[in-house]
C-alpha cells in the first residue's frame, strides 16, 4: 500500500511540472507592442508559411487569410491543449454552429449564453469561414513548447499543425 502511494504521488508531482511547463503558451499582445506582422494563408489543411521562428518575449501580429473551401482555425498552444479543445470543436458540429464551410454566428451567440466554449471567443485562437481575414495579436513571453493549429474536427489529425520555434 505505501509503494502504490509513493508512485501515486511521484506521478502526481511528475504530472503538475509537466502541466506547468505546457501551459506556458504566451499572452494576449497590444497593437502598441508589435514586432513584426506576419500574414499567414489558411489553406485546406495547411498553413502557409508552415512554421514560425519567434523571438523569446517578441509581440506578433497574424494577419490571417483563410484561402481554402472549409472552415479553419488559427489556434496558438500546445498540444496538451490543442486535445482539450477539440471535444469542444467536435460540440459545435454536433450543435450545428460549425459546418464544413461556414458558421452559425447567430447560433453561436445563442449557445455561448449556456456553454461559453460554444462561443469560440479566446484570444489565443481564430476561427474562419472561407476567403474570410481576421487577425491575432500575441505575445510570446514565457512561451514554450507550443503549435499552430486547426482543430476542426479532423484538420489536426489530417496535419494542419505549424511548427514554432522560439529563441
Amino acid at each position: 500500500m505505501r509503494l502504490i502511494k509513493i508512485i501515486f504521488i511521484i506521478s502526481f508531482i511528475n504530472s503538475l511540472a509537466y502541466a506547468d511547463k505546457e501551459m506556458k503558451i504566451g499572452s494576449k499582445g497590444n497593437l502598441n507592442d508589435v514586432n513584426r506582422v506576419v500574414k499567414v494563408v489558411m489553406y485546406d489543411n495547411y498553413y502557409e508559411p508552415s512554421s514560425f521562428k519567434i523571438k523569446a518575449g517578441e509581440t506578433i501580429k497574424f494577419e490571417l487569410v483563410n484561402a481554402g473551401e472549409l472552415v479553419h482555425e488559427f489556434n496558438i498552444a500546445n498540444k496538451m491543449m490543442h486535445m482539450k479543445h477539440q471535444p469542444q470543436m467536435e460540440k459545435m458540429v454536433e450543435n450545428e454552429i460549425l459546418f464544413a464551410d461556414s458558421i452559425d454566428k447567430n447560433k453561436m451567440k445563442k449557445m455561448a449564453k449556456i456553454d461559453k466554449s460554444m462561443g469560440h471567443s479566446h484570444s489565443n485562437s481564430v476561427l474562419l469561414e472561407p476567403k474570410k481575414k481576421g487577425d491575432i495579436i500575441w505575445k510570446f513571453d514565457n512561451a514554450v513548447n507550443i503549435e499552430i493549429a486547426c482543430n476542426v474536427p479532423g484538420h489536426y489529425q489530417v496535419g494542419m499543425i505549424a511548427k514554432v520555434n522560439i529563441n
